[in-house]
């Protein structure tokens, strides 16, 4: 945008029969342009109700982005009126908003002119969205395929429940979410997971971070200053206790789960787990080292954090049921709609110990004042009417055929690798022969041949992680998300990353 032209008679200001949008116009701001108030016309062919307001947002909006700089003065109120045709009192009513919000100045007699009060820089908005940015293939894990999302389905369920909600309902809800909502996660969840669902002390959260963050805090108030967390195992973990001033323990695992032995040893009295599927070494726990895991948490009046982030996802069997359904009074479990449907959904739920329950309501209450009920409604009724089970059966036939695929490839560009862990979830564990090292050198090409992928040792802290680098000398161990590539690029992608090594 560009000042007022100065008109024969000598007046800045005064355009004398000049159409705007038409001409090079220079004034004493010293800005030049070719369309001297075009950037006002949209406003000033708004809707009659609304075109005072638009007219001052454009205005301001000129002044906050520098395009009309300051010292620029302003055509008179009726030469501008005349311009975009409106009326003269609709311009003097924007000047006199934005001379007393600060935009503009004037004086009697003087004109009206840009203030130099604004130092607002155009606003920017950046991703911050975690992506691998050039990659050719991107295997690293965590990620379900967002092209699965049902959005027919999903909005199916939301224009129904748009039609049949209740207008109370849109009041504040319920801290622990919408009682629709909780009672068909207790049956969802007892029937999929065999778990002790009560309603009551069903929680509805902003997928297993919030909860892991709800629970810390509320352990923290209690007195817990440090709690074991599986080493290897995922790093949020330390980061959402840390935020609540609760130190981690890195505790080792075995081949059948956490080493009960490191643990009694640790003098913790909280330990996180993974026990359908050990995030990241694939493994599931054994039945004894399950039931050695409820022996210690009752023998020191301590709590199990179950994280069943992927537990639906089992390719040769049945899934495992959650250990919660052994011990609902020493087993806080949580999961979420985060792999089976989309993250963006920010959807979760958090079931906790009758000791617990209390305390945790009131830290959700004060904490978010409850999750949107929209979206605890259209989820509700979309578990209802069996549009859950579909997708997670969708979902699995597809994860498996791609687990498949990633299994074959391995072999036929890797000789001699294997592939371990259970046959679950999004992720699985390769570890490649030697002449492929040392890890390096090896993640080194990775990357230069376009291929995102994280080995095992980084998600290892502690004597765990040690050992886990020092085996790496000899042999590579890759952690590789599958679920968001087609069959197509995880044998695309891993046959390009063989050649590049």
């Amino acid at each position: 945008m560009t000042p007022a032209p100065t008109g024969p008679d000598g007046r800045p200001g005064s355009t004398h029969g000049s159409t705007a949008g038409t001409g090079d116009t220079t004034g004493t701001g010293g800005t030049t342009g070719t369309a001297a108030w075009e950037l006002l016309l949209p406003a000033a062919s708004a809707p009659a109700r609304a075109r005072g307001r638009a007219l001052q947002a454009a205005l301001r909006d000129a002044v906050r982005s520098g395009r009309l700089t300051p010292g620029t003065r302003l055509p008179s109120s009726r030469d501008l009126a005349a311009d975009l045709k409106v009326s003269r009192g609709l311009v003097t009513d924007a000047y006199e908003q934005l001379t007393a919000e600060g935009y503009l100045r004037s004086g009697r007699g003087a004109g009206t002119w840009v203030g130099d009060a604004v130092r607002a820089a155009r606003p920017r908005a950046r991703d911050l969205a975690p992506r691998a940015p050039g990659a050719h293939t991107d295997f690293v894990p965590g990620t379900p395929d967002l092209s699965l999302f049902p959005r027919a389905a999903w909005a199916a369920a939301q224009r129904g429940v748009l039609a049949e909600l209740p207008h109370e309902s849109l009041g504040y809800p319920d801290p622990r979410g919408l009682p629709r909502l909780r009672t068909a996660l207790a049956e969802l969840l007892a029937r999929r997971r065999g778990v002790v669902a009560d309603p009551e002390r069903i929680m509805v959260v902003s997928g297993v971070a919030q909860a892991t963050a709800l629970l810390a805090s509320v352990l923290r108030a209690r007195g817990t200053r440090t709690a074991g967390v599986e080493d290897p195992g995922s790093p949020q973990h330390d980061a959402l206790y840390a935020s609540a001033g609760v130190r981690t323990v890195p505790l080792p695992l075995d081949g059948e789960g956490l080493a009960v032995g490191p643990l009694r040893a640790s003098d913790v009295r909280c330990v996180v787990t993974t026990p359908a599927h050990q995030f990241p070494t694939g493994i599931a726990y054994s039945a004894r080292r399950r039931a050695e895991l409820l022996d210690w948490a009752r023998s020191v009046d301590g709590l199990v954090v179950e994280d069943d982030y992927d537990g639906d996802f089992r390719y040769d069997r049945a899934p495992v049921g959650a250990l919660q359904g052994l011990d609902p009074e020493r087993v806080a479990y949580t999961g979420s709609v985060s792999k089976s449907l989309a993250p963006g959904l920010r959807l979760g739920w958090l079931l906790v110990p009758e000791w617990l329950a209390e305390d945790a309501i009131q830290r959700k209450r004060t904490t978010d004042l409850g999750h949107p009920t929209l979206d605890q409604a259209v989820f509700a009724r979309f578990v209802e009417r069996g549009d859950y089970d579909r997708q997670l059966r969708s979902c699995q036939r597809a994860y498996r055929e791609r687990r498949d695929a990633l299994v074959a490839a391995l072999g036929e560009h890797f000789p001699g690798s294997r592939v371990s862990g259970i046959a679950a979830g999004l992720h699985a564990i390769a570890a490649l022969p030697e002449r492929y090292g040392p890890e390096e050198r090896f993640l080194a090409r990775a990357r230069e041949a376009g291929i995102a992928v994280r080995a095992l040792t980084e998600y290892g802290h502690g004597a765990a992680g040690d050992e886990a680098a020092e085996k790496a000398e000899k042999e590579v161990r890759l952690v590789l998300g599958y679920a968001h590539l087609t069959p197509g690029r995880v044998r695309a992608g891993v046959e390009r990353m063989a050649r590049a090594v």
